[in-house]
């Protein structure tokens, strides 16, 4: 009899949204979906040791005509418009104060997981906008199409985000990889 075994690795995402007096106006926590390319990048870096990036940074999805999240999403198909020809079907949102992309902080590596709990990646948004979800880039600027797209991850239940100017919104991701 042959025995299988595996590795199952996931992204836990919490996004908390304060108004501009710091109170709570809503939370949402969720999972992602790994692209293609991020898998990609996670082999050739581990396994090859090739070209290894140690930055990665958070991006916020507009839902401004979102239709879907897929695996053959990537990097260079990045944009703020609503999809144009040859893109994914989703936007970034760039309507918040910070001049780039924030940075993933991550803390230290304990029992298969890894997060940025310690410093959230925070926005100050500048715009009233509807949120549909996130992403992990490693290109800091905004819009960037150069890169890798590790994941993207959407709102639980299809749902979308208010933002208001000058509300902070604060997000966590926690990376996980167990045996299976």
């Amino acid at each position: 009899m042959r025995s299988m075994y595996g590795l199952l690795m996931g992204t836990r995402y919490v996004f908390e949204c304060r108004d501009r007096y710091g109170r709570l106006k809503w939370r949402e926590e969720a999972h992602n979906l790994v692209t293609t390319e991020g898998l990609n990048d996670l082999l050739t870096k581990y396994f090859k040791g090739s070209d290894y990036t140690a930055a990665w940074y958070v991006g916020l999805v507009d839902n401004t005509g979102y239709t879907a999240f897929a695996a053959t999403d990537t990097a260079t198909k990045i944009t703020d418009t609503a999809n144009p020809p040859t893109t994914n079907g989703w936007q970034e949102s760039d309507d918040y104060d910070e001049a780039t992309r924030e940075v993933l902080t991550l803390g230290d590596v304990a029992g298969g997981s890894v997060g940025n709990s310690a410093s959230p990646a925070s926005f100050t948004i500048s715009a009233t906008k509807t949120l549909k979800g996130g992403f992990l880039s490693s290109s800091s600027a905004k819009n960037a199409t150069t890169g890798v797209l590790y994941g993207v991850v959407a709102f639980t239940s299809g749902n979308t985000r208010s933002v208001e100017d000058g509300d902070t919104l604060n997000v966590t991701a926690t990376l996980t990889a167990a045996s299976a």
